[in-house]
């Protein structure tokens, strides 16, 4: 196929992203920025002064990975949404997509101290991991090869953690 016609083809994939589908997808990620921008300025920060310092310390660490992975996340959405409307070409998304790391990490609920995190915070993060995962795998029907490939990176404290209990003997 000429690349003239390849350019022309319309996937499957990639005409069901710009239905409905995506239009569900795009509120409820920007939903759920506005909600966890909301807890986090509101709620949230009370909840996280009455924790202890272990927990205090993985609410900070999870609340700037939350924040950092919905920004990525509605970073995308708006990017698809302007490709959908017409405002950006096939190629300027493919440019600022570069730029977009759609995240992978291991979530820190094996933490010894998730448990004492808010049940609120654990649902935004839990909701956003899924909303992640879903973003992940529709980038990958729309764009295939070309899709962002972003190895998994998992907490590097855990990864010492792991690499510790190894070397005494202890299962992870």
């Amino acid at each position: 196929m000429s690349e003239a016609n390849q350019n022309n083809t319309v996937q499957l994939a990639e005409h069901l992203g710009f239905k409905t589908s995506f239009k569900t997808l795009f509120a409820e990620g920007m939903t759920l920025v506005e909600e966890t921008a909301s807890y986090l300025d509101g709620e949230g920060r009370e909840e996280s002064r009455k924790l202890t310092k272990p927990a205090s310390v993985l609410y900070a660490s999870e609340s700037m990975r939350l924040t950092t992975r919905l920004m990525q996340l509605a970073s995308w959405l708006l990017l698809q949404r302007s490709v959908n409307e017409g405002d950006m070409t096939r190629e300027q998304l493919a440019s600022e997509k570069k730029k977009i790391k759609l995240d992978q990490s291991r979530i820190a609920d094996a933490h010894e101290s998730w448990n004492e995190l808010p049940e609120e915070f654990r649902s935004l993060i839990e909701r956003s991991r899924s909303l992640s995962k879903r973003i992940r795998q529709l980038d990958e029907e729309l764009y295939g090869e070309g899709a962002e490939k972003t190895p998994p990176s998992d907490n590097p404290v855990f990864a010492q953690m792991d690499i510790l209990k190894a070397a005494f003997g202890q299962a992870s």
